[in-house]
């Protein structure tokens, strides 16, 4: 069998295995924290239930329950940006912030630190990976708002292509649906 598949399967295992140990210190279900996670990197065009649904493979009804479960035990709250909207937005409360930034992401992001130039060609080739396999299963992309085609700098900051609307710094660097890889547009 093909070493990196077993190398994908075992880090694949591993992450499951702290997931849930993370988890249970919490008092949750892996689940909440995948979505705690995905809210933490997700941008404002990027954190509504279904962008959750669509980025985790999860089922609308799994989500909607998850939501409603975080949202009691004060890790998110749901705000509607306009009064007439249907639209609902999910922002994590600094409890919620907290316990993504946290446990097995934290201890992953040290250790890449520490590795930091094979890490590089590490990221090369798991994006490559990735984008394969989501072309496979026909799945949206989920990208980084800078190098999206659609990301517009501006010399005094950026916009969004797409929108319109000005984009925050904090903003360019967090995961957005609607990103479209700028390198293949080319």
């Amino acid at each position: 069998m093909n070493k990196t598949i077993l190398l994908l399967e075992r880090l694949g295992n591993l992450v499951q295995h702290a997931r849930r140990e993370d988890a249970k210190q919490l008092g949750l279900q892996p689940v909440h924290l995948q979505i705690l996670a995905y809210l933490h990197r997700a941008n404002r065009y990027s954190d509504l239930p279904i962008a959750v649904t669509e980025y985790l493979g999860l089922t609308r009804g799994t989500v909607s329950q998850s939501i409603k479960l975080l949202e009691h035990k004060g890790l998110l709250i749901k705000r509607v940006t306009h009064p007439h909207a249907r639209k609902q937005h999910l922002q994590l409360t600094a409890r919620g912030r907290e316990a993504a930034a946290a446990g097995w992401l934290h201890k992953m992001r040290t250790l890449l630190e520490h590795e930091q130039p094979s890490s590089d060609q590490l990221e090369s080739t798991l994006e490559t990976l990735l984008t394969t396999l989501q072309r496979a299963q026909h799945g949206k992309p989920f990208g980084v708002c800078n190098s999206c085609v659609f990301h517009q700098r501006h010399g005094n900051g950026s916009r969004c292509g797409l929108t319109g609307e000005r984009l925050h710094t904090d903003e360019i660097e967090l995961l957005c649906r609607e990103w479209q890889d700028a390198a293949q547009a080319a």
